[in-house]
């Protein structure tokens, strides 16, 4: 077994790594509460605010493997300084920009960006840290990433109130700075050149037939499903993604070890964890929209109104740990998934006479049985693996998990668009107007004030609390099939050494924090 000095500087490589992480979690949850005045400023539909929040998710998923490759043989320091460098550059890009193409590209160059941090922020700890504080580590780099979340609706929201929507990327430019400097300073540089080199076909493979795909599912709503274009990149997307399958297969030392998929346990926590994400992607989405138009919160109500899912996620931190020693990870992951289908199925009952009360308890079970969830298949998949195996096999997870992410946004994001649109009424509305109004419930409302139609409006909200329900609908029947899935087939009650503490540790450092 390898020994490792400890270097006396490790915790303050820590707290760089921590700003790292922050950053980056930072700005998964405050585009979201943007979106909808960024849709208002910038005339943007739908499928233009999925590809916003798309973008960045597609590339981030698509490079995270080859990135972390690329830390392990060149320098993991070099390489989170690059990744930090050039999510500053695409902040300062989005905060500038004048359009919605120009925000779309910015955030895929931000994706690049946090792409290069994830994988190696965690990659360089069993560097740094020996056994018996590298549980403590990862808890702490965890919690960093966790504490983000609540962080950028709250502040993102508060900047929309007093400033331009491009605040919210501006404000990252200082937070990735300090990043680097940190890194700079503070991070010992370490590599492995044993690691796999970089196949560039099969980074172009994941990133052209990932992009495929979600450009079908975000289009196809309105170019419609038979459309040439659409059929033409499902297919483009089928034949890449085999083909990416088929060379990673035949590579002696693939970027994608497919080989993992073979071990039971990783396989189906792997499923699980993809599944919750596609779920929490999607409702992120479609939820401010609802707070913020249909309800009429400002930016700064509807971060705040997001509060109940994190701490729901937060009580679940503390419980998932205890339940898996008790009971084991399969039932841990089976009741979360029921509490995130009964969620779900509570909220698409959600009427736009709903007061905010029952959307927050519907939320706040979201937050609890997506930790009560997540957490112990991710603890689960990696433990099924052996331990030579463990880094690649986190590669694969995060880089599912995101995937699941992308085509949440995207096929969450078209059915509620597609909904919309059919329900509803723009009966008198000249064409032009009609079809801007069917664009986005921001657009709706803006053509509603412009006419001063109070039908329009009420149609608006009511067409746009019923596209939510669909999908709250399609989530929770997706969180009861998943929880299905994980009660056949996850690996009984675990070994002892399997059960993790790193959630505990994460929670103590949240509590730490409050």
């Amino acid at each position: 077994m390898e020994t490792i000095t400890p270097d006396p500087r490790r915790w303050w490589a820590l707290a760089a790594l921590v700003a790292s992480m922050l950053t980056l979690g930072f700005d998964l949850t405050i585009l979201n509460v943007a979106l909808p005045t960024m849709a208002a400023d910038l005339d943007a539909g739908t499928g233009e605010q999925q590809w916003m929040a798309d973008a960045y998710v597609v590339v981030f998923a698509a490079l995270m493997l080859p990135a972390g490759l690329l830390g392990d043989r060149f320098g993991r320091r070099r390489m989170l300084i690059t990744g930090l460098a050039i999510f500053l550059a695409g902040s300062l890009v989005g905060a500038l920009a004048g359009d919605v193409n120009a925000v779309i590209a910015a955030r895929a160059v931000m994706g690049v960006g946090g792409a290069l941090v994830t994988p190696l922020a965690l990659s360089v700890l069993p560097t740094l840290f020996a056994p018996d504080e590298r549980t403590k580590a990862v808890g702490i780099v965890s919690a960093a990433s966790a504490l983000g979340l609540p962080l950028g609706p709250i502040i993102g929201g508060w900047l929309l109130n007093h400033f331009w929507w491009g605040s919210v990327f501006l404000v990252n430019v200082p937070m990735a700075a300090i990043g680097i400097a940190a890194c700079v300073f503070l991070l010992p540089e370490t590599r492995d050149p044993s690691s796999p080199t970089v196949d560039a076909l099969s980074a172009a493979l994941t990133v052209t037939g990932l992009g495929s795909l979600v450009y079908a599912i975000i289009e196809a709503p309105t170019r419609g499903w038979g459309d040439p274009l659409v059929l033409g990149m499902i297919t483009a997307s089928v034949l890449l993604i085999a083909a990416l399958v088929l060379r990673e297969r035949r590579i002696r030392r693939p970027m994608l070890d497919m080989t993992l998929l073979t071990h039971r346990g990783f396989l189906f926590n792997t499923v699980a964890a993809t599944l919750v994400n596609f779920i929490l992607s999607g409702l992120l989405f479609v939820l401010p929209p609802f707070l913020q138009a249909v309800l009429g919160h400002d930016a700064l109500g509807t971060g705040v109104r997001l509060l109940p899912m994190m701490g729901g996620l937060l009580v679940a931190s503390r419980l998932a740990p205890k339940a898996v020693a008790r009971f084991g990870a399969r039932a841990s992951v089976s009741a979360g998934l029921v509490v995130l289908a009964f969620a779900g199925l509570l909220g698409s009952r959600t009427t736009v006479e709903s007061g905010y009360g029952f959307v927050a308890l519907w939320l706040s079970l979201t937050g609890f049985g997506f930790g009560l969830s997540l957490i112990p298949a991710m603890n689960g998949g990696l433990s099924a693996l052996p331990r030579d195996r463990a880094g690649s096999g986190s590669g694969l997870l995060m880089t599912m998990r995101q995937v699941g992410g992308a085509i949440g946004i995207a096929l969450l994001g078209s059915l509620l668009s597609s909904t919309f649109r059919d329900r509803l009424d723009v009966t008198g509305l000249p064409a032009r107007a009609a079809d801007t109004a069917g664009e986005s419930v921001v657009a709706a409302h803006l053509v509603a004030q412009r006419t001063g139609s109070a039908d329009l409006l009420a149609s608006a909200n009511s067409a746009y609390v019923h596209g939510m329900g669909v999908v709250l609908l399609v989530c929770g029947i997706a969180a009861l099939v998943a929880a299905l899935l994980a009660a056949a087939f996850l690996p009984g009650t675990p070994r002892p050494a399997e059960t993790s503490t790193a959630p505990d540790l994460a929670a103590e450092e949240a509590d730490a924090r409050q």
